[in-house]
């Protein structure tokens, strides 16, 4: 043994995490669909909730990343706590699936060349070669992430390999047999070894993993790494409660700290059945048994499936004691902090959920925004101080749920990679300042109505029959412009611009029609200044439909994106036969009925 094999060693590991890093990585960003709707889709059926569990951990590849994802959905209020405790006993499980995948490594293909391709001296650069063919070939969006996954593998395997040689080389010094030897005599320093470890790598699949490569050495025991396992245990769900405790509510921390209790749980029943079994004489013929990468891999099988069957009933204690452990908050929170608390980091790893939320928080800036518009226009006719302090409320809430999405928009685009989620960051920035600019133009007729309720003054008759064909079409618009953000309507948003056009058409022949008005003297000059002022704000919220309309259209076709004056320049040229169409009827359509 020298310092070049301890190098091996050091640089096999690094090759293992990063290969396993970038592996799972590409998992997540090719799954963060799926996992939104399969957690979303939860019930209260505990049984279904561990499936989900264990079956997105299998795929990820990752308990942590479940688990902080499911403490996000509970902070959320998408699924509740006791929801979760079936997907934190299936992410401990489905763990595991990691070391079964690298028990490869005592695969005998002797003689046999169908098995040689499964052996990893095989399969790591058969991946690395089959990932960047993909990389170098791809020709959609998918192929990258695809590739990821497969490159990531093969360094993983490859890492494995340089382990388990430099493993080789220092068995011949007698450490590796001195060292798991006092383990077996000393089963609480393994178990604090193992979640030493494991919290300092912040992976249970990686420490098993290394556990493995030593395997190759012939010197593990049962006795000697037993323990090792299950302190393995509680060294990630440390790191897992740790992650789930930044920012997050009351509810969303006790989903690490149920993990933690079922992890010390999951620990004192194993050390007590393994340590009872054996001085009944049950363990004898396994106790001093080699365990190999295999037979490690089957022991932390075994031990998570036993204690979520055993402890599955028990659950309901922890949730208990975790409401004990982590006490609410002091309930002083504004009418929409839940929705804006949603906003949460721990979505960051899967964009899909965390611009789920901001859709969510968009919907409601929408659906605020338009009441407050029809208030607004409201209060022309009959002023109600209660529907304006409502609009002044309202617009309150708007400008910090615009404030909370802009800024949680910014800090996703640290973490993302895939083209579709820039062209959803880009879509979702443009609409929040739309949304919130819709709202300040409700305050301004809000001003229009209550300086004329001030001034005891109204519109003509006249003026209030042309408000009404002007509204008829403005409400049009937004009805398109709500279709269109809420569905992603390319269709909708389509309608919206020839519908713009006819609206500045419509202000500016209103405008005529109110200074004849004036200069005949059937109208009020403060009064006519308000109405002009009224158009003015009419013709704003048409422009800022549009602008939500070509932002939907710029995400589904993103090479309008950089030339939106070149597309708008387009329509209102003449040369698009369905605009100049829709234009038309509807300019022909609301000038008839003035």
């Amino acid at each position: 043994m020298d310092i070049f094999d301890i190098i091996t060693l050091l640089g096999g590991l690094a090759m293992f995490l990063y290969g396993m890093r970038i592996m799972g990585d590409g998992l997540k960003e090719s799954s963060s669909g799926t996992l939104k709707t399969a957690l979303e889709k939860l019930t209260n059926k505990p049984v279904k909730a561990f499936l989900l569990g264990l079956g997105m951990t299998a795929l990820i590849q990752s308990s942590t990343a479940t688990i902080v994802i499911t403490s996000g959905l509970v902070g959320a209020g998408i699924i509740s706590l006791h929801q979760s405790l079936g997907i934190i006993v299936g992410a401990n499980v489905g763990t595991t699936v990691t070391g079964q995948i690298i028990r490869l490594l005592d695969l005998d293909a002797s003689g046999t060349s169908f098995l040689q391709f499964f052996k990893p001296s095989t399969l790591a650069p058969l991946a690395l070669i089959v990932g960047i063919v993909i990389i170098m070939g791809r020709k959609d969006k998918n192929s990258g992430k695809i590739g990821q996954i497969v490159i990531g593998f093969g360094i993983l395997f490859s890492g494995l390999m340089s382990m388990t040689d430099a493993v080789s080389a220092l068995t011949e010094g007698g450490i590796i047999e001195r060292l798991f030897a006092s383990l077996g005599d000393n089963p609480f320093l393994g178990y604090l070894i193992g979640a030493g470890v494991a919290f300092v790598l912040q992976s249970s699949s990686a420490t098993i993993g290394i556990l493995q490569a030593f395997s190759t050495s012939g010197l593990l025991t049962f006795s000697a790494i037993y323990a090792v396992l299950v302190g393995v245990y509680l060294g990630d769900c440390v790191t897992t409660a740790i992650v789930c405790n930044i920012g997050a509510k009351p509810e969303a921390k006790r989903v690490g700290i149920v993990n933690i209790l079922y992890n010390l749980g999951k620990s004192v029943l194993i050390l007590a059945a393994v340590t009872i079994i054996h001085r009944l004489g049950l363990l004898d013929g396994l106790w001093d048994r080699v365990m190999y990468s295999g037979g490690i891999a089957n022991m932390n099988t075994v031990f998570n499936l036993a204690c979520a069957i055993l402890l599955f009933p028990t659950l309901g204690i922890y949730e208990k004691q975790s409401h004990r452990l982590v006490k609410d908050e002091p309930s002083e929170t504004g009418k929409y902090d839940e929705l804006l608390d949603a906003l949460s980091p721990v979505f960051f790893s899967t964009p899909a959920l965390a611009f789920g939320r901001c859709y969510d928080a968009l919907l409601v800036m929408q659906e605020l925004a338009r009441k407050s518009i029809e208030r607004a226009f409201e209060l022309i006719t009959d002023y109600d101080e209660k529907a304006a302090a409502k609009i002044v409320e309202d617009e309150n809430y708007i400008d910090s749920m615009a404030d909370r999405i802009s800024n949680y928009l910014i800090q996703i685009s640290a973490h993302i990679t895939a083209p579709m989620h820039l062209e959803i960051m880009n879509h979702y920035y443009s609409v929040t300042t739309e949304f919130e600019r819709l709202s300040d133009h409700a305050m301004n007729i809000e001003e229009i109505a209550s300086d004329l309720h001030e001034h005891e003054a109204s519109f003509s008759d006249a003026a209030m029959t042309e408000l009404k064909v002007i509204r008829g079409l403005l409400n049009t618009i937004l009805d398109y412009s709500d279709e269109t953000f809420k569905n992603r309507d390319v269709a909708a948003a389509r309608h919206i611009e020839p519908l713009e056009e006819v609206v500045d058409d419509l202000v500016s022949t209103l405008k005529d029609h109110h200074l004849e008005r004036l200069r005949a003297g059937k109208c009020s000059i403060f009064a006519g200044t308000e109405f002009l002022n009224l158009l003015t704000e009419i013709e704003r919220i048409s422009d800022i439909c549009s602008n939500i309309g070509v932002a939907t259209i710029a995400r589904i076709n993103p090479q309008i994106m950089h030339q939106v004056h070149d597309y708008i320049s387009v329509l209102h040229s003449g040369r698009d036969a369905k605009f100049n169409r829709e234009y038309q009827e509807a300019h022909d359509h609301y000038f008839n009925l003035l």
